[in-house]
């Protein structure tokens, strides 16, 4: 019983500690809106660079925390459609249209 009631404790001290996380965000923005990449938790996947429209999402320099680089976007280019978002598997990209609703995000496939 003694170690039901020790993994219960540490289950609930490592959900408080991602509570408690602060996440970095890289924000850029344009007259569209605002594009949030959070780098620690974009893995590289590369599916935003594949499915962007006007292909302006790039491999960028910083590493994301599997130690692979990380993406963003040439802004100026950038139509802020959320697409990026949507795709993303692991919630990285935020996207805030300027007077529009926030597109919806990623719901993971069980």
């Amino acid at each position: 019983m003694q170690e039901t009631t020790d993994k219960t404790n540490h289950l609930q001290t490592e959900q408080e500690k991602a509570e408690d996380r602060v996440w970095e965000v890289n924000t850029y923005e344009n007259e569209k809106g605002k594009w949030n990449m959070y780098p620690g938790l974009c893995k590289g996947c590369g599916l935003c660079v594949e499915k962007c429209p006007v292909k302006v999402i790039e491999w960028g320099k910083e590493l994301g925390f599997m130690g692979t680089p990380t993406v963003k976007p040439r802004i100026e280019g950038c139509i802020v459609c959320g697409i990026c978002q949507t795709v993303c598997p692991d919630a990285a990209i935020h996207i805030e249209q300027k007077g529009k609703k926030v597109p919806p995000a990623a719901v993971p496939v069980h």
